[in-house]
């Protein structure tokens, strides 16, 4: 399972939750540019803090590069695998591939979701080339999964993606952005306009709109939905793929907990034999919990239906706070939403999810209260189960309805 890590608190969770492995971007050469990433000796320590803890790490330079690029990309990519000892390189431009194999032989490099793989004949060429792992395009069925694992060398791996946000282009190569904002999406810098309002006409029928089902909030219809494939995977386990992709470098911590913490559960429930309709629901409830558009299952059974606004995000329960420490039944928390003395709250760790009431909260200065509304304040609180630094605890969202 790869997951992940916009920034450190993002990597921290995903590994704590159950990752075997984290992408994430440094603060250029990305498809994120926006996301929180890491600068040089930020890699360098997140790098040698998941290795401690079993997790590879695969950085991404993935965007499409001018001639000016090339050279700076290698030399970040030589300090990567040879400073940092990052375990793979995620790639696009055949040119920055190129450039990057010959300088870096001893690379292992994955090619990008961007390069829109979807034939077994693309994929013994990137592999033939010295691509040791494709990531498929989002377009591809499952059916269409199988038969070209069935065509290809096992020494090819296979990685799809199973949750997250899905773009309206082909794999996200999409121009939309760099033509009405100047921000180029192919270089990390969407400004994702194919979620804004729009009204579509074609030239040769004026008067005639696109017939879509419009809402309060407007219509959308270049959005995409989010991918959800929870409930079926140990149909996409049984491909067989090399690796289970999550969606979300610009996702906060509370995301990519949940998420993350779901599919491990999943992946474990599988791997027992113990994937039955009762744990398919219960953590399928897990995913309604975090900010989220309508979800379908992408392109794996056909093409997803499109209801006409997509753009829209809903949740259920909301990040309250994170652990600092714990000790003898009191949490050190820091708050990040509206808390009160008599919530209904649970405490989020690797080991299970614990529902408690939320008792009288302690300030810094001493002082006990009922109420803690300020974000970012450190306070202590009665917890009746064990946790850790890093642990999170998540109550019922105040507003059920956020946008992005």
């Amino acid at each position: 399972m790869l997951a992940p890590a916009g920034g450190e608190k993002q990597l921290k969770a995903a590994v704590r939750f159950g990752a075997d492995a984290v992408y994430l971007g440094a603060n250029r050469y990305g498809m994120r540019a926006h996301a929180g990433n890491f600068d040089e000796e930020a890699l360098a320590r997140a790098t040698a803090w998941c290795h401690a803890r079993g997790v590879k790490v695969y950085l991404t330079l993935n965007i499409f590069a001018y001639d000016e690029d090339i050279e700076p990309l290698v030399d970040l990519a030589k300090y990567a695998v040879r400073a940092c000892d990052v375990d793979a390189l995620i790639m696009a431009d055949p040119g920055a591939i190129a450039a990057v194999m010959d300088a870096l032989p001893e690379a292992e490099i994955h090619l990008s979701t961007q390069m829109s793989t979807m034939n077994a004949r693309a994929v013994r060429f990137w592999h033939d080339a010295g691509i040791k792992r494709v990531v498929l395009s989002r377009e591809v069925s499952l059916d269409r999964i199988k038969a070209l694992r069935a065509a290809i060398p096992q020494s090819c791996e296979l990685e799809a993606f199973v949750h997250g946000a899905v773009c309206m282009s082909y794999s996200g190569r999409c121009t939309l952005s760099k033509y009405l904002t100047g921000r180029d999406a192919n270089r990390g810098d969407c400004a994702q306009a194919c979620r804004w309002t729009y009204r579509l006409e074609e030239q040769k029928r004026p008067g005639e709109y696109f017939p879509v089902e419009e809402t309060e909030s407007g219509v959308h219809i270049f959005s995409a939905g989010d991918m959800n494939m929870l409930p079926y995977l140990d149909r996409l386990c049984g491909v067989p793929l090399d690796s289970l992709k999550i969606e979300g470098r610009m996702k906060n911590e509370y995301y990519v907990a949940t998420v993350v913490g779901a599919y491990r559960q999943a992946l474990n429930a599988i791997a027992r034999g113990e994937f039955d309709d009762e744990t398919r629901a219960r953590l399928s409830g897990e995913l309604l919990k975090i900010s989220h558009r309508p979800y379908d299952t992408g392109f794996y059974f056909g093409a997803p239906e499109h209801p006409g606004d997509r753009d829209w995000f809903t949740q259920s329960r909301e990040l309250a706070a994170r652990v600092l420490s714990f000790s003898k039944g009191r949490a050190v928390i820091e708050v990040k939403n509206k808390i009160l003395s008599g919530d209904s709250l649970e405490l989020m760790t690797p080991a299970g999810t614990f529902g408690f009431t939320l008792g009288d909260i302690t300030r810094a200065d001493g002082a006990v209260c009922s109420a803690c509304p300020q974000p970012n304040s450190i306070v202590t609180i009665d917890l009746p189960h064990p946790c850790e630094e890093g642990d999170l605890i998540r109550g019922t969202c105040r507003n059920h309805q956020t946008g992005e």
